[in-house]
């Protein structure tokens, strides 16, 4: 990743781009007041220097999946390459070695029980250097990194131009048809992909291609997502925190978790803790004021483990279970 200095045109873009990561280019420079060639020229400059990418991705709620985030253990020796092979899955997303090298965590979902016990006891890497794995159901997510409010910048009449018609959906989960596959992992290479090199991809009409990721979008299969290093933003701490917390104050303490502007994921778990949340900060010294003013602040919070990020491995996927 190239070095790279934010002025308020780039932060708007950035921020469009978050909003509705398919917004045309031209309606971006409407909304932020510039042309569409300096919008175009500042996105292919984002982009090339590897500070921006929008990723199809998609929601497995509605198709009936369960997301889980995993912690992994390893001998100093092993983590490298165990991260790399969770990385390399269709299932796994935000893949990050922690706590100087010897601990993983990742995202993953599963269709079926079976499905998660095949992963944890088959295809996870057979080492004895992975010396514990946990695995945490995640029931409720308040604070998600596709709405972080690091990247904010453009004011609410802005945001209300660009904000996409909400998901007319209902209750029942959909399913994917089997041709569906090429055209969302082509996305999550590229949310931005044209209709013609989609339409070579999958073999379809770009008129077919245009009206299924339609169709997907409305019904909240797909989703775009804006990836941005917080580092780019100027957030050089990322760790992450579990908790354990009161159970009669668990909802409230993790909505306000999803009010901190630090935190740009907060989710209530299974397992021995029952809440996680990432968080972003300037430096370690803000890390630790966050730690010792915001954090504490909230009593029903009994225990905090916290995990500094070391490397991304993997960041915004599609997420298709293998």
């Amino acid at each position: 990743m190239d070095p790279v200095t934010l002025d308020a045109v780039d932060r708007g873009v950035l921020h469009a781009l978050q909003i509705d990561g398919r917004a045309p280019l031209r309606t971006i420079a409407s909304v932020i007041g510039v042309s569409e060639n300096t919008v175009a020229r500042r996105y292919q400059r984002l982009r090339s220097a590897g500070v921006v990418r929008v990723a199809g991705v998609v929601n497995g709620a509605r198709l009936g999946y369960t997301p889980w985030t995993l912690r992994l253990q390893c001998t100093p020796d092993a983590a490298t390459a165990v991260a790399a092979a969770l990385a390399a899955r269709p299932d796994t997303s935000w893949v990050y070695l922690l706590s100087g090298g010897t601990e993983i965590s990742c995202s993953t979902q599963s269709r079926t029980a079976g499905e998660w016990d095949e992963l944890l006891l088959s295809k996870l890497p057979r080492t004895r250097r992975v010396t514990s794995v946990a695995a945490h159901s995640i029931l409720r997510i308040t604070a998600s990194p596709y709405r972080w409010s690091g990247l904010t910048w453009l004011d609410a009449d802005q945001v209300a131009h660009l904000t996409p018609a909400p998901p007319t959906t209902d209750d029942s989960p959909m399913s994917l048809e089997v041709s569906d596959h090429a055209l969302l992992e082509a996305l999550g290479r590229d949310g931005r992909m044209g209709y013609a090199e989609l339409a070579s991809l999958t073999g379809w009409s770009d008129s077919t291609v245009k009206r299924r990721m339609e169709q997907l979008r409305r019904a909240g299969v797909l989703t775009y997502f804006l990836d941005v290093p917080a580092a780019t933003l100027g957030y050089g701490v990322e760790a992450r925190l579990w908790m354990r917390v009161r159970p009669s104050r668990l909802a409230a303490t993790a909505e306000a978790f999803a009010r901190h502007p630090e935190v740009s994921f907060a989710a209530v778990t299974t397992g021995s803790s029952n809440l996680v949340a990432a968080v972003n900060c300037r430096d370690s010294a803000d890390l630790y004021r966050y730690l010792t003013e915001r954090v504490s602040a909230l009593d029903a919070v009994r225990e905090v483990e916290t995990a500094p990020v070391i490397r991304t491995v993997k960041r915004a996927a599609a997420l298709l279970p293998g």
